[in-house]
């Protein structure tokens, strides 16, 4: 009888030594497939990131036209996107004219209402306005006024009937390179997509 009962515990013994290293090698199995699928998730994420979050976009519009400009380099490149407000709004079309010849001829700098967040993580900025006197609108002075350009890379865009970028972009470049930016040239943006296309090609800034 004693030996019956040794035997069947040495068995008992065995079963469970068995049902122990199975469950183990189940968890074992278990984290090595979870581990693998985050491994998989973080890579996707990684390869799927976009090039260029260090890239923003910072635009002032009037009547729209420069939004849906800004708009299309947004899409093109996946950059980051703000658009300039001005504490006091510019109103209709005559009044803003009559404001921004004022700004311009005595050299003031509207207030912005705008407030940028982690301007310092962008290494790129494209600065886009319409062209008002062939100069971009005092705004931008602001802009340069509010943030630091140093060591960053400034590039203008601009929208008009037919003003080339030439004017405007040449006070852009003084302002930038007052501020320790580098800057690279513009474009004024007329709806030829082609041409933005290979523009942003150009600058290594567009995204497929």
């Amino acid at each position: 009888m004693k030996k019956f009962k040794r035997i069947l515990s040495i068995l008992s013994l065995g079963l469970l030594t068995v049902l122990i290293f199975t469950a183990c090698a189940r968890n074992n199995n278990s984290s090595q497939s979870g581990s693998s699928s985050k491994s998989t998730t973080t890579k996707t994420s990684k390869n799927s990131s976009n090039k260029n979050t260090r890239t923003l976009i910072v635009y002032f519009s009037l009547t729209g036209t420069t939004k849906d400009a800004a708009q299309y380099i947004k899409k093109e490149t996946g950059a980051d996107i703000i658009r300039l407000r001005p504490e006091k709004a510019y109103g209709d079309y005559d009044s803003a004219a009559r404001r921004g010849d004022r700004e311009r001829r005595n050299n003031i700098h509207p207030a912005l209402a705008t407030n940028i967040p982690n301007f310092s993580k962008y290494q790129t900025v494209l600065i886009g306005y319409p062209t008002w006197w062939q100069r971009p609108p005092m705004i931008i002075h602001t802009l340069f006024d509010k943030y630091d350009f140093s060591g960053k890379t400034v590039v203008p865009f601009t929208t008009s009937m037919s003003t080339p970028i030439g004017p405007s972009q040449k006070v852009i470049r003084q302002l930038a390179e007052k501020d320790g930016a580098t800057f690279k040239n513009g474009i004024r943006y007329d709806n030829n997509r082609s041409e933005v296309r290979s523009w942003l090609r150009n600058l290594g800034l567009l995204a497929k």
